[in-house]
């Protein structure tokens, strides 16, 4: 069998991406293709986490700009990746692949607790662990839960699943002269803004040496080929 390059992984999953071609909502084609993703680099006996966003939802920040409250918005933003979170769940579980959700906010009718060792154990034991609700607290994206999460849980890189192929100098869907970086430094990322994740995440990575790539995770198998160790997309190093 392919050794895989990662042995644990946490893979960051946009909400946006889920929806697809749709307007808002869960499209069941992307969500079970990431389902099938996942399933193919758990059974190369890679350990998984996931932390997905809640943006196809509802986003905090746009809350804001319609008149709700910070706080109360971003708390809704953090119910949205719940959903998200249980219907992952649901259909990697479908694949025969235990998966467990494991909550910042407790909501014990549904999820576990997010318990450090607990989620930890389960990783050992072969299982899915995907993290909502953010990091349970207001003014904190899920960007910075993945690299709050991937670092309590030892992994090697986090590989950030976006809609685009890298990370680029300006957006390229609206610029045909923008530039893909193969590498770039947390430094980079920070001092010229490039929109990878936010910069609290950013610094997270940077202070525990937590590298990340950024890749297309449309593209059915590209999630294997980053495990496997291709250089596709765009990997934030050390400086």
């Amino acid at each position: 069998m392919e050794k895989p390059f990662y042995k644990r992984v946490l893979l960051k999953l946009s909400g946006e991406a889920l929806m697809g071609d749709q307007e808002f909502g869960i499209s069941s084609e992307v969500i079970a293709s990431y389902a099938r993703q996942i399933k193919d680099i758990v059974d190369l006996g890679v350990e998984v986490s996931v932390v997905i966003g809640g943006g196809n939802i509802f986003r905090g920040l746009s809350g804001a700009t319609q008149g709700v409250d910070r706080v109360t918005g971003d708390h809704m933003g953090m119910l949205a990746t719940v959903i998200n979170s249980l219907a992952l769940q649901n259909s990697i579980e479908k694949l025969g692949v235990p998966t467990r959700v494991q909550t910042a906010i407790e909501m014990p009718k549904i999820a576990e607790p997010f318990i450090k060792r607990r989620a930890q154990r389960h990783l050992e034991k072969g299982r899915v662990v995907i993290f909502g609700a953010g990091t349970g607290n207001p003014y904190f994206t899920t960007d910075t839960a993945a690299a709050l999460r991937a670092i309590e849980m030892n992994t090697e890189v986090v590989l950030k699943a976006t809609k685009v192929d890298g990370i680029y100098d300006k957006d390229p869907v609206k610029y045909s002269d923008a530039v893909k970086y193969d590498k770039v430094t947390y430094s980079e990322v920070l001092a010229k803004d490039l929109k990878v994740m936010d910069s609290t995440a950013i610094s997270l990575c940077r202070e525990n040496k937590l590298p990340i790539i950024v890749f297309d995770s449309l593209t059915e198998g590209n999630i294997r080929r980053v495990i496997m160790g291709e250089e596709i997309g765009t990997k934030v190093v050390a400086d």
